[in-house]
């Protein structure tokens, strides 16, 4: 489970941001919503509100791009720079900086990194058992100052550094330490990234249900539950050739000569539809998120999401969300939305409800409906917002000064 991230000078994120899935100890409403989880009290979901160009999209992005540099670190060639997004006004010797803190098969842990010049500037990890925090490693430019435990556990891992390589992945590829392998594999396996103008998991949802048969059960049960009428889907994958004409003769023998197509049909008892043809652009949005939410819930993973409800009806949104909130499982929900519907204390705890809003500077700055005081029981949160009583102004791309409220 993510615990706590904090990131700064990335992209629109100039000054240090601090994005918490600790439950407030004050905030005794929707227990369902709450998981323990080694000894703290975890949020299921947290849903961000802000214009566009507020930095929603932004700081979901930095989630992803920390997990994809860790996944791909260990490839990094000499001489190959790490892409770097600093804030249009940060000085040039600031660096940007990464911080996580989860917790993996109940031990947490912690993690971060900084860049600099492209290049990585420091490094650490630690992890709690026993609750003690226990240095694994620590890094400035180069060198590596590993904890008592582990003298002499790098000596491997330390040859294949290089300055543009992260060490938990050349740690995780040259040791069979459990807990760095158990800290890399948080990023590579745990943290699901959805963005709805680069994934499509079509394809990969219908191949998972010809794999597993209580899957299709499930995700037909779900279908049913949220009211579509579909009563089946079955699905032919057929190897298709590509036409070599408009093919590029250097590209020739590289690219596949044949592709997989996919026709999926759709039961509602008295007629049959086809998938990618016929149906609604939200029904073609289930099949893509549906299945990987399924293993995401039975696999304790956090699905990270930008614009949920892009494609989807709004009580469908909803009752995704009701998924992650009494599924039972320790998977978590982070998504951006412009829906102000699901804003509403019946859904959420205040501290699940986070905003965005540019300062003045054009920096984002993310906070916390528990920050904001003498805020009634039984307050109107979605009217508040819409008026602009919490910043984060929903139709402006201004910077907004709240005068509503204390927080």
């Amino acid at each position: 489970m993510l615990l706590e991230y904090t990131c700064s000078n990335y992209k629109s994120i100039k000054d240090k941001v601090v994005f918490s899935l600790l439950s407030d100890k004050n905030d005794h409403s929707h227990s369902e919503n709450v998981v323990p989880c080694s000894n703290k009290e975890i949020l299921r979901s947290s849903i961000i509100y802000g214009a566009n160009g507020s930095g929603k999209t932004n700081f979901l992005d930095s989630i992803g791009f920390m997990a994809a540099l860790v996944s791909q670190s260990i490839h990094k060639q000499p001489g190959e720079i790490i892409p770097q997004f600093p804030h249009k006004l940060s000085e040039p010797t600031v660096p940007t900086v990464f911080k996580v803190q989860f917790v993996r098969h109940g031990i947490r842990y912690s993690y971060g990194f900084s860049i600099l010049d492209n290049l990585i500037d420091g490094e650490y990890l630690y992890y709690f058992p026993k609750k003690r925090r226990v240095k694994i490693f620590e890094r400035d430019g180069m060198r590596i100052i590993p904890g008592n435990r582990y003298k002499k556990a790098f000596d491997v891992s330390l040859g294949v550094l290089k300055e543009n390589r992260l060490f938990l992945s050349c740690a995780a590829n040259y040791t069979n330490l459990s807990e760095i392998e158990e800290a890399f594999l948080f990023f590579i396996q745990d943290i699901v990234i959805y963005n709805k103008d680069i994934n499509n998991w079509t394809e990969y949802s219908i191949n998972l249900m010809k794999k597993n048969k209580a899957i299709k059960q499930r995700f037909i049960e779900l279908l049913q539950q949220f009211g579509t009428g579909i009563k089946n889907i079955s699905s032919k994958t057929e190897k298709v050739k590509i036409d070599a004409e408009p093919i590029p003769n250097e590209l020739k023998g590289i690219l596949p000569s044949e592709v997989n197509r996919i026709t999926v049909k759709i039961d509602y008892g008295s007629f049959q539809t086809d998938l990618s043809s016929e149906e609604s652009d939200g029904i073609q949005k289930l099949f893509e998120l549906l299945c990987p939410i399924i293993d995401i819930l039975a696999n304790d993973k956090v699905l990270l999401c930008d614009e949920l409800e892009n494609s989807l009806h709004e009580s469908l949104v909803y009752q995704i969300i009701q998924m992650f909130h009494q599924e039972g499982s320790q998977a978590q929900l982070i998504f951006s939305t412009h829906d102000t519907s699901l804003l509403s204390t019946d859904i959420f705890r205040r501290d699940q409800i986070w905003f965005t809003q540019l300062t003045k500077e054009r920096a984002t700055d993310l906070y916390s409906l528990i920050e904001f005081k003498n805020l009634g029981e039984l307050e109107n949160i979605e009217k508040g917002y819409i008026a602009g009583k919490y910043g984060a102004i929903p139709f402006l791309n201004t910077p907004a000064v709240n005068q509503f409220s204390e927080r």
